[in-house]
């Protein structure tokens, strides 16, 4: 009678280590938390592991940070070994919205709590939650400001993010679907990627100056590193400040300073901090205390010099 006793306890203790093998926080020790970004060599990527760092230092866990570096296979294979690591849970703001998709279904798979930052992936097993922005109302926004500042037409260059990236696609669907509804007058003369980079920015808008002849009335672009290696081919090609207008989007500190100076026009804030600390947050309620998680959608913020404070990094300004 002991000996079946003895022998269901143990059944019961196997059943449930390997039904909940990433309960890290009931087994005492720290829960481990993946933050993996695209490329850590994008100023908002580094900035949101840097907030994910201090959130975890906040709600106690382990922030185990990953660099995609702009590569899929990589990334994915972080993932796979987060999960073969057995870690408590993931934070991913994925490279491509197609690309990912297979290794997050082995996410789901095993059982490990997933959810997106930022960037979201499509057509995976499972819904993932997903905490971002609203990247279409950004792009819209941007072009809402161009056409009430030209209320009689523009020809624009726009310059986009890496393809199959989630904010490029949205961004780029925000701008040209509210260029389209405003009429002829307003012509997107040259419509390119520049990857999300200031180098590809400088190079991409000295060719398109080059081949248009004269300047654009604006240039958009979809994030603020592009923007300002726009803003340098303008320079470059003589063009005086001011006489095209700029846009980026992310409201990074240089792109700030551009925007307190006149030489850019507007950015957009999509509170990457907000984000971070929202899917943090959540996650580990999770973890912790089952509550489900829900993604959440911000409103973005377009920035001015008028309204500069409203910056999540205005204090970072010099």
């Amino acid at each position: 009678m002991i000996k079946s006793i003895y022998l269901w306890l143990l059944f019961v203790a196997i059943t449930i280590g390997v039904s909940a093998p990433h309960s890290g926080y009931a087994q005492g020790r720290k829960l481990r938390i993946v933050f993996s970004v695209p490329n850590m060599a994008f100023p908002w990527a580094a900035f949101s592991t840097r907030v994910a760092r201090e959130q975890g230092k906040k709600l106690d866990v382990d922030v185990l940070e990953q660099d995609g570096r702009s590569n899929s296979p990589k990334q994915s294979g972080d993932l796979r070994t987060a999960v073969n690591e057995g870690v408590d849970g993931i934070l991913l703001a994925p490279l491509d919205v197609n690309a990912l998709v297979p290794a997050v279904n082995e996410v789901i798979a095993a059982n490990v709590p997933i959810v997106t930052v930022d960037r979201y992936v499509s057509g995976t097993n499972k819904p993932v939650p997903q905490f971002g922005v609203d990247n279409v109302a950004g792009g819209a926004k941007l072009a809402r400001y161009v056409i009430d500042h030209f209320p009689n037409g523009a020809k624009i260059v726009f310059l986009t993010g890496e393809l199959g990236s989630s904010p490029a696609i949205d961004r780029a669907k925000g701008v040209r679907d509210t260029f389209a509804a405003a009429g002829d007058k307003y012509k997107i003369v040259a419509d390119q990627t520049a990857n999300f980079a200031r180098a590809q920015g400088f190079t991409v808008t000295q060719n398109i100056l080059t081949s248009l002849g004269t300047p654009p009335d604006a240039i958009i672009a979809s994030n603020d590193d592009m923007a300002l290696g726009a803003l340098e081919a303008l320079n470059q090609a003589g063009i005086p400040k001011g006489k095209v207008m700029v846009l980026g989007f992310d409201s990074i500190p240089d792109a700030l300073v551009k925007v307190r100076d006149g030489e850019m026009a507007a950015t957009i804030e999509q509170l990457p901090a907000e984000q971070v600390g929202n899917a943090m947050t959540a996650m580990v309620a999770y973890l912790r205390d089952k509550k489900q998680i829900e993604g959440n959608k911000l409103d973005p913020i377009l920035i001015t010099k008028d309204n500069l404070n409203q910056a999540e990094r205005y204090n970072e300004v010099k």
